[in-house]
């Protein structure tokens, strides 16, 4: 339930108690629980109704303080994200060996288009480089290389180019 659906109802029943008069039935053991029956005035006074008032105005002030927790909480979640993702990427800025970026690129260009997310026709192929899951997984990927980052695709191939040379990529390789 919303926060403003329980703000809600919270004042329409503060509302029919305080100025109906009405409480819940419980003098006749046999009456349902739910029906609601007339008081005598004593039974609701001025003094309960500004308690209820009160009640109510600690409720929504509660609502309204788990929702401000939930919207910070998020936000801190967003933020963790970011920061991870600037330390990814600062991970992969540098390529390891004496490939050069032009080999990779021109790799990439012939095998995917340099597209970093597709994959191929058969499913067995994915990202720039069009890794195989398992040579993804031999340089240290985890997951679909078509789901990595970019730099980290450049980062495993330049890897995989340092241990095996050109001839992963029979075609676009040579």
């Amino acid at each position: 339930m919303s926060a403003k659906l329980s703000v809600a109802c919270l004042v329409v029943i503060a509302l029919l108690l305080v100025g109906g008069n009405l409480v819940l039935g419980e003098s006749d053991p046999e009456a349902p629980k739910t029906e609601l029956v007339s008081a005598p005035a004593s039974v609701v006074s001025s003094e309960s109704s500004t308690l209820l008032v009160a009640n109510i105005g600690a409720e929504v002030e509660e609502l309204r303080l788990r929702k401000a927790a939930v919207l910070a909480e998020r936000a801190a979640d967003a933020h963790a994200r970011a920061i991870a993702r600037k330390k990814q990427l600062a991970e992969f800025r540098d390529l390891p060996g004496a490939v050069s970026r032009a080999t990779l690129e021109s790799i990439a260009s012939c095998e995917s288009g340099g597209d970093p997310r597709i994959v191929s026709s058969d499913g067995l192929y994915h990202g720039k480089y069009q890794f195989s899951p398992d040579t993804w997984k031999s340089v240290g990927g985890e997951g679909l290389p078509s789901d990595a980052p970019e730099a980290e695709q450049d980062f495993r191939a330049a890897l995989l180019y340092e241990r095996s040379g050109p001839g992963q990529w029979p075609v676009c390789g040579s």
